[in-house]
């Protein structure tokens, strides 16, 4: 019997492991893990005592990519089967990008193709130190669509053309110049750095922090004009007015800690 190419795992503290389980493939992706990321996607998404959700993978490998089995079936499907996999993909990859929760990679081994693709689209990456990179989709003649939205806005687009033509493999520290990634740590003490920045999102109020993250995508790329200005001033307002608003600034004022965090 096939193992779930998917596993959750939800701590007391509301902390969900969200984790790649097909290590003899390097957590390749084909096209039942994805359905299933989409589906653990929904079902944290709905769970209200989910505080943050953790990327990892199972085994030697973040995510080696693509599974060339799967890409070999592709190969067979119609136009038609070709574009809604694809669409399946993107609306993956959406999912997690938009996700209401804080979301943490964190990055060991390989990462290659779609795996880069699920970096770029958490909000926070750490990584080891042995970690590699690479989009190399050119070299198997394709091309890294469904993760490009979330790759360019992650390292820019200068960059993306780089990477994308090259496939070359990079290192952590050139992750991090890029931007791809947030912090590298030594392979022994990545969870420690992983650890941290979960206390860190752990102190702030759940609500918040999801409407910080639509906040980003809304003002993102758009002009500075007064819709711009007028649709900044009314997100503050409606958050100044909320539950979490308004028991932040009492808690604050009182010397004590929020409710939030003694949840």
């Amino acid at each position: 019997m096939q193992a779930n190419p998917v596993l959750t795992e939800i701590d007391e503290r509301g902390v969900a492991s969200l984790i790649l389980n097909r290590p003899d493939v390097h957590n390749a992706f084909d096209d039942v893990l994805i359905d299933r990321l989409s589906e653990a996607l929904d079902e944290l998404a709905g769970n209200d005592k989910v505080r943050v959700v953790k990327v990892v993978g199972h085994g030697k490998s973040f995510s080696a990519g693509a599974d060339l089995n799967w890409m070999r079936r592709m190969a067979g499907y119609s136009p038609e089967e070709n574009l809604q996999d694809a669409r399946r993909i993107a609306q993956m990859l959406h999912k997690l990008a938009n996700l209401p929760r804080p979301t943490l990679a964190v990055v060991h081994g390989s990462a290659f193709g779609g795996g880069v693709g699920l970096i770029a689209c958490c909000d926070i990456a750490v990584a080891s130190d042995r970690a590699r990179f690479s989009l190399s989709e050119v070299k198997l003649g394709l091309i890294p669509a469904t993760i490009s939205p979330f790759v360019i806005e992650a390292i820019g687009a200068r960059q993306a053309r780089r990477l994308f033509l090259t496939a070359e493999r990079f290192d952590a520290g050139v992750a991090l110049r890029l931007g791809l990634i947030h912090q590298v740590a030594p392979a022994e003490q990545l969870q420690d750095a992983a650890d941290v920045f979960i206390s860190q999102l752990l102190e702030n109020s759940p609500h918040a922090m999801a409407a910080s993250k639509e906040l980003v995508a809304a003002v993102a790329h758009r002009p500075m004009d007064d819709n711009l200005l007028g649709d900044v001033a009314q997100r503050i307002a409606l958050q100044r007015a909320s539950v979490e608003g308004r028991e932040g600034v009492a808690a604050f004022l009182d010397k004590r800690p929020p409710a939030w965090t003694r949840d």
